[in-house]
């Protein structure tokens, strides 16, 4: 308790934000020795996927003093590592959280006090467009303040390397070292933003630059001829940033019916309307899907508070079916791969999404490639593919609901999904089909995939800790058999498995094609589990028989993995 305290007390002298101080205060004034812990028991670490965590004081929670050390960190080792890292510059944008807008200049003006040179969004807009821009704008780097779909209280960091995609080893150990030796916080060189501004080390962006993206969105469409106005589309932002992207990049790709869910069209932070600003979570896309039923909607689409994940729903007996993001990612593929040139070409995806897109690769007689989770492999896959082979990247997707369309952006993009997704509809219906008559075409080629994911969420540093045990214990001692189904190979991905990265991933094939998939998520206190399993469809039989032979099957493989997660 006592060098918690002392390190609370420190903490109150180094900090600027007088909520988080008074916040802290009170803390220390209840003797609360469990919060204190909590927030002061080590730091948010800074990965591949930068940093995420609870507003709030301390090292363990995201605030301006980490800001500002994290950011200084950043500035030492691109100065370091980068040439003409001051000349270049970093892009900062940020979504519409509480504290985004403060994060954003703190960075700034760290940057500035760097000597290095900063393009700073003047508005709240999606992370793929600062993905986008950094390339745009020739930074050598790129910050993004986004907690993208977690919950109110949360607000996180990405780093951007000059490429447009996510950093991956050796930048974020190399950027973690470098913020290790920064010191106090307030002894940082920050000049007052206007005093930057005038000795141009920050550069104000307007919306000339959104307009850019917003017209490299329009040009993904593979079919520019077709006919997409009378597309009925209901869509919502969930509080977030999408709509001042999404609804121009609709209205000038062609589309002339979109209706926006008005309750949650503008950003809030608050997010009032939903439990959890993730269209993935029960009752998220409630309001959506009963505009789409006022307007005998076509398609529904949401995205995640930040746009770059996107949710799709599909009119099926009366209501709407919520698609998962395999069922999109394939139907995606599937499309651009039908319709594009059929050239030299690659689709990727993750281990941990469905095995169905090498099916379809194979068919199609284009190139796959599967990567560890996260879009920062897909980017530097699509760019390695680009650069060593001279082909052409189609697409890309994660099953929780993240895809990139072309080279456009080297991270998940929901505004440019969104224009693309809303084209497949307008295909389908031009040729007499609906999306889930596209959908079971392909499961009758190449056999139907039924997966689900199931997370346990541990909140807290003792939640990290039973996350780790239990990765230990399958590790140590993996189970013989699941469900009855005999475990053939085990990858531990840790141990390099797969000839992929090291990462604390375990995968369980099983026979017949089964595989069960273990992994802590790397930006919340969640065990992931994924489960899959193929139905070959035969020659004679409904789908809807398919579909409940395997999800029959899964049921049975998740229950019986979950009971020795106990």
């Amino acid at each position: 308790m006592t060098s918690y305290r002392a390190a609370a007390e420190a903490w109150i002298a180094e900090d600027p934000d007088e909520e988080t101080v008074a916040e802290l205060k009170a803390v220390l004034a209840k003797g609360d020795e469990r919060e204190l812990r909590e927030r002061f028991d080590g730091t948010l670490e800074f990965g591949t996927a930068g940093l995420r965590g609870l507003l709030g004081a301390g090292p363990q929670r995201m605030n301006r003093v980490l800001v500002r050390k994290v950011t200084a960190g950043l500035a030492a080792y691109l100065k370091q590592h980068v040439p003409d890292a001051a000349a270049r510059g970093v892009l900062i944008g940020h979504d519409a959280r509480k504290n985004s807008r403060v994060f954003s200049e703190d960075a700034a003006r760290v940057l500035a006090g760097a000597g290095l040179r900063v393009h700073l969004a003047h508005r709240p807009w999606p992370t793929p467009t600062t993905a986008w821009a950094v390339v745009a704008t020739n930074a050598c780097a790129g910050i993004m303040v986004t907690a993208s779909h977690n919950p109110p209280a949360y607000n996180g960091y990405k780093v951007y390397w000059g490429n447009g995609a996510q950093i991956i080893p050796p930048h974020d150990t190399g950027i973690a070292a470098a913020i290790a030796t920064i010191g106090r916080s307030d002894q940082l060189p920050m000049p007052p933003l206007d005093d930057a501004r005038a000795k141009k080390l920050v550069v104000d962006l307007d919306e000339a630059l959104h307009d850019r993206y917003v017209a490299k969105v329009i040009a993904l469409r593979a079919q520019p001829a077709l006919d997409v106005a009378n597309v009925v589309v209901a869509y919502t932002p969930l509080h977030g940033v999408g709509a001042a992207s999404v609804e121009p990049a609709m209205a000038r790709a062609g589309f002339g019916k979109l209706h926006v869910e008005p309750s949650q069209r503008e950003p809030d932070a608050a997010f009032p309307t939903v439990a959890f600003p993730n269209p993935e979570e029960k009752g998220a896309m409630d309001r959506v899907l009963a505009l789409a039923a006022r307007v005998n909607a076509n398609v529904v689409l949401a995205n995640d508070p930040d746009a770059d994940r996107l949710c799709m729903a599909v009119p099926e007996a009366g209501a709407y079916k919520v698609l998962t993001g395999d069922q999109v990612g394939v139907l995606l593929a599937d499309y651009l791969l039908e319709v594009s040139p059929k050239d030299k070409r690659m689709v990727a995806t993750t281990i941990v999404s469905s095995q169905l897109l090498s099916y379809l690769a194979k068919q199609a007689g284009a190139d796959y490639r599967e990567t560890l989770t996260g879009f920062k492999w897909i980017g530097n896959a699509a760019m390695d593919y680009e650069r060593e082979h001279g082909g052409r990247f189609v697409m890309g997707y994660e099953e929780a609901l993240g895809y990139s369309v072309g080279p456009l952006v080297r991270d998940k993009d929901g505004v440019s999904a969104a224009v693309v997704c809303a084209e497949l509809v307008a295909w389908n219906r031009a040729r007499g089909r609906t999306v889930q008559d596209h959908l079971d075409d392909i499961y009758r080629r190449v056999g139907l995939f039924v997966t689900e994911q199931v997370s346990i969420t541990k909140p807290g540093s003792d939640g990290i800790a039973q996350i780790r045990a239990a990765m230990a214990r399958f590790r140590a001692e993996p189970p013989r058999a699941i469900a009855g189904h005999a475990i053939e190979r085990v990858d531990d991905l840790q141990r390099g498995a797969g000839g992929l990265p090291p990462s604390d991933v375990l995968v369980f094939r099983l026979a017949g094609g089964r595989r069960v998939i273990m992994r802590p998520s790397g930006t919340e206190p969640k065990l992931k589990s994924y489960y899959e399993v193929r139905v070959i469809v035969d020659g004679g039989e409904a789908i809807a028989q398919a579909r409940a032979r395997g999800a029959a099957e899964l049921a049975a493989l998740r229950d019986a993995h979950q009971q020795l997660l106990a």
